[in-house]
């Protein structure tokens, strides 16, 4: 329904009755029908509603790949300049049928379980494409939606060797005009902690955490940078920066606005800083892992 027909019929709908608040939370099925999912019967939450609702809750907050977005808001992007929005995708793993009897519950494997699932991108209303991932992570990063994640960078040869773990996160972004043509700054700042390490590594030596600040910066830009091509070849303007043109440069954009999602925002030159700091590390300073390595030597 959404890919084809769009949404915006149904939003109108709710929207105008009295008995809805349009300050719920929407999702979209990803791979299932919505039937599906509401007919659902989860261990814990007798509602499925209830269900979805802190799953998104908790993996926005753990894993920074999904946002919770009301009605409201996905009417608002719609509206805004360029049309454009993304809704956190839900789907259903497993049998639908067995998802629906008691005795799914009783299993300690259920057969059928609810999942949050990508990033819907719409478009006009319609949905045009799904986000997972490191694009869906660096798109709720640049919409200053992040809550908390993990960061995995190498180190020492070993893939994904330190885990980082964000505390506190902010990103702005400013729009300039020149010459005719739009600019757009993104600023992300993250502080976060050491929460794991795969490999022993000297964390009380400053020009070692000089260096995972560095990879960090590096990581986090690679998404951010991954998810505005993806939306630039999707013509897609997610990220509210035409909102950001017309809000600070209203006069320019007056003339950018006819063109912006076909012309402008697919070319659109964006510039990305990122800074990144290691404020803890846990409960030690060194690793056993360190100690291991000295006593083999």
């Amino acid at each position: 329904m959404a890919r084809e027909d769009g949404v915006n019929p149904l939003m109108d709908a709710l929207d105008r009755d009295p008995e809805f608040r349009n300050t719920s939370t929407m999702v979209i099925a990803n791979h299932s029908t919505a039937a599906d999912l509401v007919k659902a019967l989860t261990p814990v939450d007798k509602i499925p509603a209830n269900k979805v609702m802190k799953t998104l809750e908790f993996t926005q907050r753990k894993w920074g790949e999904t946002v919770k977005v009301s009605l409201q808001d996905v009417m608002n992007g719609l509206q805004s300049p360029g049309g454009e929005a993304v809704v956190s995708g839900f789907r259903l793993v497993g049998n639908p049928q067995k998802a629906q009897k008691l005795d799914n519950l009783q299993e300690s494997a259920p057969a059928a379980t609810l999942r949050a699932s990508g990033l819907a991108v719409l478009r006009k209303g319609k949905l045009i494409d799904w986000l997972y991932g490191g694009t869906a992570r660096g798109t709720v990063w640049i919409l200053d939606e992040i809550q908390g994640t993990d960061i995995n960078i190498d180190w020492d040869g070993k893939k994904e060797a330190i885990a980082y773990q964000t505390v506190r996160q902010k990103t702005s972004v400013s729009a300039q005009v020149k010459n005719g043509q739009p600019h757009i700054s993104v600023h992300a700042r993250v502080e976060g902690d050491i929460g794991e390490m795969e490999v022993p590594v000297d964390i009380t030596n400053p020009k070692v955490i000089t260096k995972i600040e560095q990879a960090l910066r590096k990581e986090i830009k690679k998404e951010l940078q991954k998810a505005i091509e993806h939306a630039q070849k999707d013509k897609a303007d997610i990220f509210g920066f035409g909102e950001v043109v017309h809000r600070t440069r209203s006069n320019q954009w007056k003339k950018l606005e006819p063109e912006w999602s076909n012309l402008y925002f697919p070319k659109l030159n964006v510039d990305i800083t990122v800074e990144a700091y290691v404020r803890r590390a846990g409960l030690r300073n060194k690793s056993f892992l360190s100690g291991i390595k000295e006593n083999q030597k």
